[in-house]
């Protein structure tokens, strides 16, 4: 198909899109995280907690034992993926990809202990392990996103449309 006769296969952003887009982000329990491994300069991805601080970034709780915190320390940029894939396809499913900077609270500041009451609210069984030395909260810093709200639906949203 000639350039010119391409469909711009981004819509315009929508007030129901953002809406999905912060429920989606807001309601999550779990994300997947892709990370920029030192040293190789490959793509990591795996799975953590997530919940939000008050204005809708995502807030992340992790070990320093962890690749992905090592990461993320020697290069801060991240990309968040949140949403669930139901019954049938999944990605008929709405999703949205947070591209992000993260940034280390400072254990035992009154940051920590503020984003430490709101992440156990929502992730109680990190009680276990929310209290040991070598686990540490990022903020993650959204740039912008990328909202697939099922096929045929995507939409480029940015930093002030998912944070308040």
């Amino acid at each position: 198909m000639p350039d010119d006769k391409k469909r711009d296969v981004i819509l315009d952003t929508t007030g129901d899109a953002v809406q999905l887009a912060k429920t989606l982000i807001r309601s999550a329990q779990s994300a997947s995280i892709a990370t920029i491994e030192p040293g190789t300069g490959w793509p990591i991805a795996t799975r953590v907690g997530v919940s939000t601080d008050v204005d809708g970034a995502p807030i992340i709780l992790i070990s320093r034992l962890a690749v992905h915190t090592g990461a993320l320390l020697a290069d801060p940029r991240c990309s968040l993926l949140v949403g669930y894939p139901g019954k049938g396809d999944p990605l008929a499913h709405p999703r949205v990809s947070i591209q992000c900077e993260a940034r280390e609270v400072e254990r035992d500041s009154d940051e920590h202990m503020r984003l430490d009451a709101r992440y156990l609210a929502q992730q109680p069984k990190a009680q276990l392990y929310s209290g040991l030395g070598d686990f540490r909260y990022f903020r993650l810093e959204p740039k912008s996103a990328s909202l697939n709200a099922g096929f045929g639906r995507a939409y480029a949203l940015k930093r002030e449309d998912i944070i308040d």
